[in-house]
């Protein structure tokens, strides 16, 4: 069982509070982005995904923190987001120039893959109104102190929007420990995003400050090792040679240095084509070694939002069953469904996912 308190529902107005950049992306379906003429519109973004997962899978109150630009864009995003569930009173609007010199939108175009193509992003997120916030922008004492939260989640791609994008994260944890808010933060290493503000060494000195403040640290074995320093020894880059003992002793490392950690959690993907994975999930909590049911040749349609899914699945299990192998199995089953649909967010339910957890199959529900 996992001993760190959560607040209770009664106390709070929101169980999750997800602090992150939220995009238009657009996604040519089977084809590429250079040769469509025609794509399909969603919302995602990696912090964001986590809040509306936990919303729309597991029926938890959720709200985002993310800022807009003002313009018939950055209102499509948010009806999406009004679609998820997942509570808009604190974004953040900025008034739009009429041409983006000043102030823009993020747009993601997102090709799937298929067998030896892997997938491919292309982002177009320069300028945006969420990389400028800045300390000072956003109440926290408003939602952690009066209005009350749960757990709140951000990560390293809202960290490496820009130069004050990192203070922002670190104001926002300070106020919610104070109020005893659970903190998570997905590592999610972007090396294109980095680049702009620094490179691999910012990437490691931005997150080895913001872990000072972490509960529970999520990430897969790139991101431990890019932006923490903690390197899994004996594993080829596709993971296929499977061995976790090597990501136990990553993790060993992780929490003497960072004792303030009380759960950490890493995704195991091993790449063998784009549509098929090895997929598992190995967690850390309370001294206590636990490993997710692991899924060899899971069949992919769509991989990206996989560890967002898995990240919500995990808080889930911890927020409201207190049981650390329970929230590894939540996590590795949602991630699993998240790939098996189109899109950056979740169409699963709770019930699919407990019904993979309890190793059901895909036989037809009539």
């Amino acid at each position: 069982m996992a001993t760190f308190k959560v607040k209770s529902k009664e106390e709070c107005r929101y169980d999750i509070l997800s602090l992150g950049e939220v995009m238009l992306r657009l996604d040519p379906g089977e084809g590429r982005i250079h040769t469509t003429r025609q794509f399909t519109a969603w919302e995602g973004g990696g912090e964001y995904n986590v809040a509306r997962g936990l919303r729309r899978c597991f029926g938890l109150r959720a709200a985002v923190v993310t800022a807009f630009a003002d313009n018939p864009v950055g209102r499509l995003v948010e009806d999406f987001i009004l679609q998820g569930g997942v509570d808009t009173s604190f974004i953040k609007w900025a008034k739009y120039d009429g041409v983006g010199r000043e102030v823009r939108n993020g747009m993601n175009f997102t090709e799937r893959g298929y067998g030896i193509r892997g997938a491919r992003g292309c982002s177009d997120r320069g300028n945006t109104a969420v990389s400028q916030l800045k300390v000072g922008d956003i109440d926290w004492e408003y939602i952690f102190g009066t209005l009350g939260v749960r757990w709140f989640h951000t990560g390293g791609i809202f960290a490496a929007l820009s130069d004050t994008t990192p203070d922002v994260v670190i104001e926002a944890m300070k106020v919610a420990k104070k109020y005893g808010t659970i903190i998570s933060y997905d590592l999610n290493y972007r090396p294109s995003l980095w680049n702009a503000i620094g490179g691999h060494e910012k990437a490691q000195e931005v997150n080895r400050e913001v872990a000072k403040y972490v509960d529970v640290m999520i990430g897969n074995e790139e991101d431990f090792t890019a932006c923490l320093g903690f390197e899994v020894e004996g594993v080829d880059e596709n993971l296929t040679n499977l061995d976790t003992s090597s990501f136990e002793n990553m993790i060993k490392q992780a929490i003497s240095e960072y004792p303030n950690f009380k759960a950490t959690a890493t995704t195991l993907r091993g790449v063998k084509t784009a549509t098929v994975n090895d997929w598992g999930a190995i967690c850390w909590c309370d001294g206590e070694f636990f490993t997710a049911t692991h899924r060899p040749e899971l069949e992919i349609m769509d991989r990206v939002g996989g560890g967002d899914s898995f990240a919500s699945g995990l808080i889930y299990g911890f927020m409201e069953k207190s049981d650390a192998n329970l929230a590894v199995n939540y996590g590795a089953a949602h991630g699993a469904l998240a790939m098996t649909t189109p899109g950056d967010t979740t169409m699963a339910t709770i019930d699919e996912v407990e019904k993979i957890m309890g190793g059901g199959g895909a036989r037809v529900d009539r």
